[in-house]
């Protein structure tokens, strides 16, 4: 046993060099052989000295001795005049002005006159509700005789304990002291040491000592001796009511009232954040950044952030991982750093690992400091995994699938035996979970169901154990399994009122969800397929329609899953049209859509025809199929009403309404939205009801009725932002300023297109860019997002000279370059659309309208054209038929007339009265 300072602490008076020199070995955690050997005298003549047998040593034997135990200044004085037996050595708790502690700096004696034996604390980063909470529990009137600090080798136990131990001097008039448990001690060592440090020769001195006196005590490394270390401290609670014993270990103690409190590692900054400001907010990343200070000064340049918020990231925020990692920031950038060690964690090494808070401090020649021995983080964990029982490591090993946070429930689809595929058999992970916890194994970080995530190098751990072991792929294989169970289960609830829920559930899911893809791709297709299959609307929320496009062909193309069930294939068939109409590719999916609406109907698939009849109502009114788009919404309509399916007839109301407005009978638009509204109001669809009004919004424009477009879509707007649903704010702030702008109101509408370009975020996506001339500023979902040469996109990218960059996804609308979502398809009513940036078309159409409007023709004419070009590949005609009015009241070109005049013939689309008045009078150019 190793105390927190070099003396022993006696009640006053003689002390006899037998027990001197017995509390001073065991303090310095060695044997009588050990000792012996280190001194180079015989174990023999330790062992005489310390039964009292030989009470007057040669000189040289002591003063080996002393060398030996490492004892300098005072404490090796003391030492010397004790053998000769001619001093009395005072009590050093009575003496705050004592000698400083070998390999601790000097101490002001405490103000509260509490007598400390303890090293100095050092500084914390990101502990300071740790700290307050240990503080707040040990100065309670009802506290725990016992509290335990559990964790992974290098998570900062000892040092959060001995901040505590320092910050709650006050409470302990009987003073605060630490032991260091050492290897091998058995009970009698421990409580002797115990009663040594805190100012007594045997325990029944120590109760008297303290009687009605609260003291600490820390006990640090509690899993070197846990059997004897038990033992001790059910003696000394016993026997002393008022100590209290802080203990750190990797494991708990196991003593009557202990209380278990686990050390987790440091929070790290999530994969978004690399500004320096933000990622100070988090304690790892500020912990490797003042640790990377000591070592080179400059700052991490900003191309660095990256690479620190992932390395602290791969850390898994270990303290001493980080500060092992910064310290080779002396030799590397960290760019370096990532490259070299980012997948390497487990071989980090360092001596500390293997040493303890005041053991670590010594100076390598004050003679306790032990031989340094390298010891890996690997090793590190392996000591704490070896706690566990057989059945416990399988687990383990399981549980190290999941990427990162989890529930109980799917912990415990993962744990179930696989061969019982019935559920009879029911595998309770709680009492496995509360082991983790307690050995510090396990993270538990906030309140909602997907809590629970391995420490990170527990789990790299794991995966190595798991494919040393050959396991891996079959843990893989249930792996993806439970996700796409979990993924199956959640994906109805991607419509209606339990959208937000059900898209946060699986948003916490992203990262598993990808890696039993990719696994599944190649060692399960059809559990791949299933899960793929049940992705669709959540990856076009999430702008992940080009992706998941690409996932769904590759896996019905597999010849694995050819065979797989026909209801499968056509909700996969129907999400790669569904997604490709995202991204303005859904002609081509035209013959997917027909496909799995076949295979529904052959099935009596209700639910499956009504989407398909749905999807494909949006993409033939993008084919230019207007006749027929109508007739399958009149279609869906029917069967939703014969079903009594509520949102699927205000959906396919929706649609229909698209067809109005190209008639021009906007009376009748509003009468279908007002259906629209009501139908989405009885299942209970928040979401459906602000899309109605917003295309309300879109139609009060139309009809020239553009304050009560403003006030309609500002109103809308908001509450779309209080949901969460960016992409259709961004539609109706489009409204919004094409009706400012075309009621003159030019500074306000000017304010709108600078918000809109404020939150432009540019999706590439496959397919050439075609570029046109003219001016072009923003970002948009239209097939080509296009700008003029040397024009700086959002975000700081700069085009082409060509002015072309990739295009980007396509959202449907009536009016503008796909505003609104006309016609909707299932999921999309109410819903979040993909589509993360404003549409480039819509931006275009209120520029020329500004333009026009302060009577700069040239400059409307150019903006118009962008207009006209941005949907010349989208999936509706509107926006182009309004783009084309503008840019021939703009030129008055006889050329631009005849295309309008083509343009309606092919689309159907009827001119409204404003429209008409803008052209009449026009006359060719000559």
């Amino acid at each position: 046993m190793t105390p927190a300072h070099d003396h022993q602490l006696a009640p006053g008076g003689r002390t006899p060099l037998a027990e001197l020199l017995r509390g001073h070995r065991l303090r310095a955690g060695l044997t009588q052989a050990e000792l012996a050997q280190r001194a180079g005298i015989g174990v023999r003549t330790v062992r005489d000295l310390e039964r009292g047998r030989s009470s007057r040593p040669q000189r040289t034997t002591v003063e080996l001795l002393a060398d030996a135990l490492g004892l300098t200044d005072g404490p090796r004085a003391a030492f010397l005049t004790t053998a000769r037996g001619r001093v009395t050595v005072p009590a050093v708790a009575a003496d705050p002005g004592r000698a400083p502690a070998a390999g601790s700096a000097p101490r002001e004696p405490d103000p509260s006159g509490t007598p400390i034996a303890l090293p100095p604390p050092v500084d914390l980063i990101g502990r300071e509700r740790d700290l307050a909470d240990l503080a707040a529990l040990l100065t309670t009137d009802h506290w725990p005789p016992v509290v335990t600090l559990v964790g992974l080798a290098g998570v900062g136990k000892t040092a959060l304990a001995l901040a505590v131990a320092h910050e709650v001097v006050a409470a302990y008039p009987g003073g605060v002291a630490g032991v260091l448990v050492g290897e091998g001690s058995d009970a009698a060592d421990v409580l002797a040491a115990m009663s040594a440090v805190l100012g007594a020769a045997r325990l029944p001195d120590l109760a008297v000592r303290l009687r009605n006196r609260p003291a600490l005590l820390l006990v640090d490394a509690a899993e070197r001796a846990p059997d004897p270390l038990a033992e001790a401290l059910r003696q000394l609670t016993d026997a002393v009511p008022s100590l209290r014993v802080l203990v750190t270990g990797r494991h708990p103690v196991g003593v009557p009232g202990e209380l278990v409190r686990p050390v987790a590692p440091l929070d790290v900054p999530p994969a978004d954040v690399v500004d320096a400001a933000d990622l100070a907010h988090y304690p790892a990343a500020a912990l490797f950044a003042a640790r990377l200070a000591r070592v080179r000064p400059e700052p991490p340049d900003p191309r660095e952030l990256p690479a620190l918020a992932a390395l602290v990231r791969r850390l898994g925020g270990l303290p001493l991982a980080i500060e092992l990692m910064a310290a080779r920031g002396r030799i590397l950038d960290l760019d370096e750093l990532l490259d070299r060690y980012g997948d390497r964690v487990l071989d980090l090494a360092s001596p500390d690992l293997g040493r303890r808070g005041w053991e670590a401090a010594e100076p390598a020649g004050s003679g306790r400091a032990r031989a340094a021995v390298a010891v890996t983080l690997r090793e590190a964990v392996a000591t704490s995994y070896r706690l566990l029982a057989a059945s416990e490591r399988a687990a383990v090993r399981r549980l190290s699938a999941f990427a990162n946070r989890w529930s109980v429930e799917l912990a415990e689809e993962l744990l179930a035996d696989e061969a019982d595929r019935d559920g009879a058999v029911v595998v309770d992970p709680v009492p496995l979970l509360d082991r983790l916890v307690e050995l510090g194994l396990l993270s538990v970080r906030g309140s909602g169901p997907f809590r629970f995530r391995l420490l990170d190098a527990v789990r790299d751990f794991a995966v190595e154990r798991a494919a040393g072991l050959g396991e891996l792929t079959a843990i893989r294989r249930r792996h993806a399994v439970v996700v796409a169970r979990l993924v199956t289960r959640t994906a109805p609830d991607l419509v209606g009122a339990k959208l937000p829920a059900a898209v946060r559930q699986l948003d916490e899911a992203t990262s598993d969800i990808s890696a039993a893809l990719a696994h599944a791709a190649t060692d399960d297709p059809l559990t791949a397929l299933r899960l793929a299959a049940a992705l669709t609307r959540w990856w076009r929320l999430r702008g992940r329609d080009v992706s998941g496009r690409q996932w769904l062909r590759r896996l019905l193309a597999d010849p694995r899953t050819a065979d797989a069930d026909p209801v499968l294939r056509a909700w996969a068939l129907l999400g790669v049209a569904r997604l490709a109409a995202e991204h303005g590719a859904g002609a081509q999916e035209l013959p997917a859509a027909r496909a799995a609406l076949d295979a529904f109907a052959a099935q009596g698939e209700v639910t499956g025809e009504l989407e398909a009849r749905t999807v494909l109502c949006a993409l033939l009114v993008g084919a230019g199929e207007h006749d027929e788009g109508r007739e399958q919404a009149q279609a869906v309509l029917a069967l939703a009403t014969r079903h009594g399916r509520i949102r699927d007839m205000a959906v396919a109301q929706n649609n229909l309404t698209w067809h109005e407005i190209r008639l021009g009978d906007l009376t009748g638009a509003r009468r279908r939205l007002a259906i629209v509204d009501r139908l989405a109001a009885q299942c209970d669809e928040r979401r459906l009801r602000l899309l109605a009004r917003a295309n309300l919004a879109d139609v009060a424009r139309l009809q020239g009725r553009y304050a009560e477009a403003v006030e309609q879509g500002r109103r809308v707007a908001g509450a779309l932002a209080d949901l969460g649903d960016p992409g259709h704010r961004r539609r109706v702030l489009g409204t919004v300023g094409l009706a400012l702008a075309q009621d003159g109101r030019l500074d306000e509408a000017v304010d709108v297109l600078a918000e809109l370009r404020a939150e432009a975020r540019p999706v590439s996506l496959p397919g050439p860019a075609v570029p046109v001339d003219g001016p072009l500023a923003a970002a948009s979902p239209s097939r080509r997002d296009v700008v003029p040469p040397g024009s700086a996109l959002p975000d700081g990218v700069v085009v082409a000279r060509s002015g072309s960059v990739s295009p980007v996804a396509v959202v449907p609308s009536p009016s503008g370059s796909g505003r609104l979502g006309w016609p909707v398809g299932p999921g999309r009513a109410g819903t979040a659309v993909a589509t993360p940036q404003p549409e480039e078309g819509i931006v275009a159409l209120i520029e020329g309208t500004v333009a026009l409007h302060r009577g700069d023709r040239e400059l409307a004419a150019e903006w118009f054209g962008a207009a006209v070009e941005a949907g010349v590949d989208g999936q509706y005609r509107r926006d182009v038929v309004e783009a084309l009015v503008g840019l021939a009241a703009s030129t008055g070109d006889r050329a631009v007339l005849d295309r309008l005049d083509r343009a309606c013939r092919e689309s159907g689309i009827r001119l409204l009265p404003y429209e008409q008045d803008l052209l009449r009078g026009l006359r060719p150019v000559g």
